[in-house]
């Protein structure tokens, strides 16, 4: 059986997998966004410079990677509110 301060350890390691999952989740899109916008450059003879060349599977990738874009400007907020509750919670524990 586990005591009180090993669950909030044991969250502590849990929050860690979690956070380096998601970083290489997002970066894994940011590489496949990418290659699929580089290679619709290649194959459909597409101008960067020239908007009106733009096909539809290239403002989709660009759209998407702006979208996708955000996600790491929340991660800080999502880790900060992660490790306060979890000392909040180490407090509550200690405090007893």
């Amino acid at each position: 059986m586990m005591t009180k301060k090993g669950q909030i350890f044991g969250q502590l390691s849990a929050l860690g997998i979690g956070i380096a999952s998601l970083a290489i989740t997002i970066v894994v899109v940011f590489l496949i966004l990418s290659q699929a916008r580089t290679q619709m450059v290649i194959a459909d003879g597409i101008d960067v410079s020239d908007a009106s060349t733009y096909t539809t599977g290239y403002n989709a990738t660009l759209t998407l990677g702006e979208a996708v874009g955000e996600i790491p400007g929340w991660v800080p907020l999502i880790v900060i509110a992660s490790i306060g509750a979890i000392l909040l919670s180490l407090v509550a524990v200690f405090r007893r």
